[in-house]
């Protein structure tokens, strides 16, 4: 079983597009498709970059596309949550306790108030997590009725997040349209995400930079 078979398993489907209702009730933003897809091929590429054997990039992708699908329980430890409904839907589709194993550590640890970069598929995830900010994830476009989440999300206008292996660096650069969404409103929310991208980093062997505005913050 590879990346292309989990994503396009009808089962899996279905938990994440009912996952994303959820949230969609709870007022959150996007979790469905989009964001577990771009999720699954940045952690899959971060590892390919840093020269990291193909498999273990194609549990990197898995893991990103499976590491929300605990919402579909709960919000709250949704990664916990998730991880065993992944070990339970891997398990059925015969994937290795080996492979099993990294992939559901990696869940269940993606979330920054309980998480920890664990091990390299873990590492990957949670940079490629925590780096999609966008614009396009905010479900809300009334601009009067956003909260502090639909503000900062909309407020972002450009998102790119580069591994240099060479230099050691994982760059995180975002540009803010300051009108709708101010720097301290983004770190306000996302403080303990960042730390989280730098303990990940580090899990890598690398160094976790900011840029926000052409200002580096970290």
């Amino acid at each position: 079983m590879d990346y292309q078979s989990i994503k396009n398993d009808p089962q899996i489907r279905c938990y994440i597009k009912e996952a994303d209702a959820s949230l969609t009730a709870l007022g959150f933003t996007e979790h469905s498709f989009q964001h577990v897809t771009a999720v699954a091929e940045k952690a899959g590429s971060i590892l390919e970059e840093l020269g990291y054997e193909p498999r273990l990039a194609e549990l990197a992708r898995i893991a990103g596309f499976l590491h929300d699908i605990g919402n579909l329980v709960n919000r709250i430890e949704h990664s916990q949550s998730g991880a065993l409904m992944a070990m339970s839907l891997l398990q059925k589709r015969n994937f290795a306790p080996e492979e099993i194993a990294p992939i559901i550590s990696a869940i269940g640890n993606h979330d920054e108030g309980t998480g920890s970069p664990v091990n390299e598929i873990s590492a990957a995830l949670i940079l490629a997590d925590k780096s999609d900010v966008r614009r396009s994830r905010v479900r809300n476009r009334d601009t009067t009725a956003f909260d502090i989440h639909d503000r900062v999300n909309f407020s972002v206008t450009g998102s790119k997040l580069e591994i240099l292996p060479e230099e050691k660096i994982a760059r995180l650069t975002l540009s803010i349209d300051t009108e709708l969404g101010s720097v301290l409103e983004y770190f306000e929310i996302f403080m303990e995400r960042m730390l989280l991208c730098r303990k990940a980093a580090q899990r890598l062997d690398l160094n976790f930079k900011l840029t926000i505005n052409d200002q580096v913050l970290l």
